[in-house]
């Protein structure tokens, strides 16, 4: 009887080992878990990656944007004062075009011209510079034709005459100049 018990005993461990077959099974199917995992990580550290890249990429576009504008800002941070200054300017260079007789008038329109000549040049010390106009080609961007003509002595859209002075600061337009234009 014993030796029936010892035999059900070892039969019964024989069926309850797994065969070879399932115990592949058991092995790939725990195989393609862990490869499935390992893609799965690999995909999210891509993805990590690529964020960061176009994170970076974004800093730098906007760090290259702010420092243009901080640029921009330091070219142009004189314009409003010159817009306001520039009427000023016309009225000192109609006061010099006075004609004065006498002495102590020559001296007063020297001292006049003398504190004009200061005023332009910090001025041109800022970047405004005068436009160039008359015996030039019209252009439309530093140009306001009032006038038409039509004059034999210039060729067609050249500039006949200047009305008003134009100025710009650095490469930007404050004022255009006002012309007359050969047709």
């Amino acid at each position: 009887m014993e030796e029936k018990k010892q035999k059900d005993t070892l039969e019964q461990e024989i069926n309850d080992q797994p065969d070879e077959d399932e115990t592949n099974e058991n092995n790939q199917a725990e195989v393609m878990e862990e490869k499935s995992e390992a893609d799965q990580l690999r995909e999210e550290k891509e993805e990590i990656q690529n964020r960061l890249l176009r994170l970076q990429a974004d800093y730098d576009n906007f760090r290259r944007r702010t420092q243009k504008e901080r640029e921009a800002d330091r070219k142009y941070k004189a314009q409003s004062l010159v817009e306001e200054l520039i009427p000023v300017l016309d009225n000192f260079e109609r006061a010099l075009q006075v004609e004065v007789d006498g002495g102590s008038a020559q001296n007063f329109a020297n001292g006049m011209k003398m504190v004009y000549d200061q005023f332009h040049a910090a001025l041109d010390k800022e970047g405004v510079e005068e436009i160039p106009a008359k015996g030039e080609l019209f252009d439309p961007h530093l140009h306001q034709a009032v006038m038409q003509v039509e004059d034999e002595n210039y060729d067609s859209n050249v500039i006949v005459e200047q009305l008003q002075k134009g100025y710009r600061l650095n490469d930007r337009v404050i004022r255009p100049a006002m012309v007359k234009v050969n047709q």
